[in-house]
């Protein structure tokens, strides 16, 4: 290991130990799923998460929202603890609307491979302007 990797990891270390446990739950964060209980029913899932924040590109204001999941699962199902702190880990990131919302159908579809997902980013007003931000995702057959 040469100084600057040893250095970088020092670093990383002695900030994950400032960190309060919640912070360093949502860095750690990732999503999480489980086996679906009822393989060959089809049934839906509705997760509402009404705290999503990130900062514009452009201003770094912030920005929030609620993010709206509907998906009819596959094989897999998303743990609810897990996307919660999947959603937080965005509140420092510098990303757009557009953006964000796609990036978390991408992820979770990664993360669980639904058979149909629908996500919705409803941003909050900002300068007298609302957004909503839909992504849809359907399995090939």
């Amino acid at each position: 290991m040469n100084y600057d990797e040893t250095n970088n990891e020092l670093f990383q270390e002695s900030n994950m130990q400032e960190l309060k446990y919640g912070e360093r739950n949502i860095l750690e964060g990732e999503l999480i799923t489980f086996p679906n209980p009822r393989i060959g029913r089809r049934y839906e899932i509705n997760i509402s998460l009404p705290e999503f924040t990130c900062k514009c590109p452009f201003s770094g204001y912030p920005d929030f929202a609620t993010i709206h999941i509907k998906y009819i699962p596959n094989e897999r199902v998303v743990e609810l603890k897990a996307i919660k702190l999947y959603i937080n880990s965005y509140r420092e990131r510098y990303i757009s609307h557009e953006e964000s919302v796609n990036q978390i159908l991408d992820d979770f579809v990664a993360a669980c491979d639904p058979l149909e997902v629908k996500i919705k980013g409803d941003f909050l007003p900002r300068g007298n302007v609302h957004t909503t931000i839909e992504v849809e995702h359907y399995k090939a057959s």
